[in-house]
């Protein structure tokens, strides 16, 4: 007798791998996207968007004389034409080196302020109860889409009343209050995120109000601070149009200064290079330094 096994006895039946799901396009395009070589051209296109940050870091460090007769990228063939004389001359002229200190003196005091009072008004919106609580921030919100030019006459008539005009301390107050009402809905919404439990738990330890701001509130909040800082930091330093509005010849910071360096370009063209480059370099600077924290806050902030 020939002895005959039933199916299943024994064996274990191989899964089906076979099977999959259908691919939509939109996953058909996304899989095609992600290959090597849209890296390639987005790498490339990053390069290209470089070349004018390239081309003024290369101009500041050649003399007027090879600025005028050749374009920077010279340099690549005669490299003997890069000096420092450039910001040598820049940091004699008083003009610009005063006017990057009057950029410090106004951006560094309207990002701290804003992000003081901002993480005070967003932790109160967003965990402290009282009356028209949710009608108060919807008043704040709405001021997102005031457009700046509509308080330029305004509050110069304002700042000129009480003797704030052409002043330091006027420019910081302006861009104060117009950096608020983001500051209070990134942080807001931020804060709105954590955890009830972890708030009561400080609580019942007898943690008051600014107490449990300080030690539970504000280092939770460290992205979206920073995120805030970077963004309050880059539209004050490089703002021009409030400066040169509010300031006068001995508060402007270094955008209105370069500006009107520009009136004299056929004299100052080493002064301008140098000048341009050292305003773009800072903020950049400081955007790479937080630029972990900077994504990881709005992209929390952002929604809630």
């Amino acid at each position: 007798m020939t002895a005959t096994s039933s199916p299943g006895v024994g064996t274990t039946a191989p899964a089906d791998t076979s099977v999959r799901g259908r691919q939509t396009l939109g996953s058909k395009i996304a899989e095609k996207l992600s290959g090597g070589l849209v890296r390639v051209i987005l790498i490339v296109v990053g390069l290209f968007w470089l070349v004018p940050t390239i081309g003024l870091l290369v101009s500041s460090l050649r003399s007027p004389k090879d600025m005028s007769a050749s374009g920077w990228w010279t340099v690549f063939t005669k490299p003997s034409q890069l000096t420092v004389d450039s910001y040598q001359k820049l940091l004699e002229n008083s003009d610009i080196t005063h006017s990057l200190g009057n950029t410090v003196l106004i951006t560094v005091p309207a990002t701290v302020l804003v992000v003081a009072i901002g993480s005070l008004a967003g932790y109160a919106f967003a965990w402290m109860e009282f009356p028209g609580r949710d009608w108060w921030f919807l008043g704040v919100v709405s001021l997102l889409v005031v457009p700046v030019q509509v308080a330029l006459i305004p509050i110069a008539e304002l700042f000129g009343k009480i003797g704030l005009f052409g002043t330091i301390l006027g420019v910081v107050l302006f861009h104060t209050g117009f950096g608020l009402p983001f500051a209070v809905f990134l942080l807001r919404n931020f804060f709105a995120e954590i955890p009830r439990e972890l708030l009561e738990a400080a609580r019942l330890d007898g943690a008051g109000e600014l107490r449990l701001f300080a030690r539970v509130v504000m280092p939770l909040g460290g992205p979206a601070i920073a995120s805030l800082g970077i963004f309050q930091f880059l539209w004050v330093w490089n703002d021009m149009l409030v400066a040169l509005v509010f300031t006068k010849a001995g508060t402007q910071p270094i955008t209105v200064a370069l500006q009107s360096q520009v009136r004299q370009f056929g004299n100052n063209i080493d002064v301008l290079a140098p000048g341009a480059f050292i305003s773009m370099v800072v903020p950049l600077a400081v955007f790479f330094v937080f630029q972990r924290q900077f994504v990881s806050g709005v992209m929390a902030g952002a929604v809630k």
